[in-house]
């Protein structure tokens, strides 16, 4: 049955005009036939049939170019939109025929080649990121390696004259203080190339950090009294602002004792002479920040935002490291999207970043139903449907 409708449907170009001739010429006879049996003259009988022939004509041409002419114009149309990459006119033909079929898959290719040009957009795209990024990546390999060298020039001459100087050298005393100088300068290249290592692995995520909580104001007070209190000669004066209340950090604590000794470091080398040296743990906006103030000349508006920079100095600054300290604490604290910063007073600088922290609830007594909770001073006050302030859950 199925065989038998396929074969008389009209789903095909072929069919479709095999149909339009056959009906048009069965019609053609008929209308002689009438036209030569109708009661008139024969040149008015012959002049129907014309006319019946012309209509015939025009019926036919208007099936044809409905059938055949349309589509291809359609298709036509369509085609030129698509070589010209205009994809917002799809082909628009319902028949079930060639030219449906035909429509069907011009507008496949069109959506196929869409996305293909897509596709072939975010790949040169992602090509010329990419490009960029190493050509990014390769100025700044020449950039450290143009610096790593001036760094290493110095102690290298250093290390060589004292070498010459060994050789040439008869008095023993002073042979040894030529040693103990080269032993110097070789350790601060060791130094210099760690933390060098060290800055590289932080910048490429090669560094996990392992983190913890741990009471912040002890942790301080021991990290600065090792760098601070034991000193043979303090020029400085040195001052604290901490909270009676405990501070909990969750961080990585190796990494938090490296970012504070940077920054005591840097604020020791830049205090003036007998100027103020300040350590400071505040509250502020719901979050705690450390900072550190060095009492002494400030740093120019333009240079600010350098001082995080690899192998930044400042050049009115009278002692002068390895230029990679606050490059280091700045990626220390990026990495676990702290906020962080330096600040002009008007009789010194200030650096400060806010302490990760992780909260624990701990929840005393409960026996209520439905509850109401009010943030103040550290705690949170429930009031229960049972009694008012019933509950108080603290906050650490």
């Amino acid at each position: 049955m199925g065989k038998i409708k396929e074969q008389f449907s009209l789903r095909t170009v072929r069919k479709k005009i095999i149909f339009i001739s056959k009906i048009a010429g069965a019609f053609l006879i008929i209308s002689y036939i009438i036209s030569v049996r109708l009661p008139f003259e024969k040149d008015i009988s012959f002049l129907i049939w014309v006319v019946i022939v012309v209509v015939l004509t025009l019926t036919v041409d208007y099936l044809l170019g409905r059938f055949i002419s349309k589509p291809i114009s359609n298709i036509c149309k369509t085609a030129q939109k698509i070589a010209g990459l205009d994809f917002s006119s799809p082909c628009e033909i319902t028949s079930k025929d060639e030219f449906g079929s035909l429509a069907d898959s011009l507008n496949q290719m069109s959506e196929n080649l869409q996305r293909t040009i897509m596709k072939l957009e975010n790949a040169n795209m992602q090509l010329e990121k990419d490009i960029w990024q190493k050509k990014q990546l390769l100025e700044e390999r020449k950039e450290l390696t143009d610096r790593l060298s001036h760094e290493m020039k110095t102690p290298l001459g250093v290390i060589r004259a004292y070498a010459e100087g060994i050789q040439d050298e008869s008095d023993e005393e002073k042979r040894q203080q030529y040693s103990e100088v080269i032993i110097e300068e070789t350790e601060r290249m060791s130094r210099l190339i760690s933390t060098l290592l060290d800055l590289s692995a932080l910048e490429n995520g090669a560094v996990s950090f392992v983190r913890e909580r741990f009471e912040f104001i002890e942790f301080l007070e021991t990290t600065a009294g090792r760098l601070l209190m034991d000193l043979p000669e303090i020029n400085f004066k040195l001052q604290y602002e901490f909270p009676e209340d405990k501070v909990y950090a969750y961080t990585d604590k190796a990494r938090m004792e490296q970012v504070l000794n940077n920054l005591i470091i840097n604020a020791k080398k830049n205090v003036s002479l007998n100027g103020i040296l300040k350590l400071s743990v505040t509250r502020q906006n719901a979050k705690w920040y450390f900072s550190i103030f060095n009492q002494g000349n400030p740093i120019s508006q333009e240079n600010l935002s350098r001082v995080w920079e690899k192998f930044y100095r400042d050049k009115n600054v009278k002692y002068s490291g390895s230029g990679l300290g606050l490059a280091i604490v700045a990626q220390i604290l990026s990495m676990q999207n702290l906020e962080y910063g330096i600040k002009n007073l008007s009789n010194g600088v200030v650096f400060f970043f806010s302490i990760p922290t992780k909260k624990k609830i701990y929840i005393f007594h409960m026996d209520f139903t439905t509850i109401t909770l009010h943030f103040h001073s550290g705690f949170y006050d429930i009031t229960t449907n049972n009694n008012p302030s019933y509950v108080r859950v603290l906050l650490l």
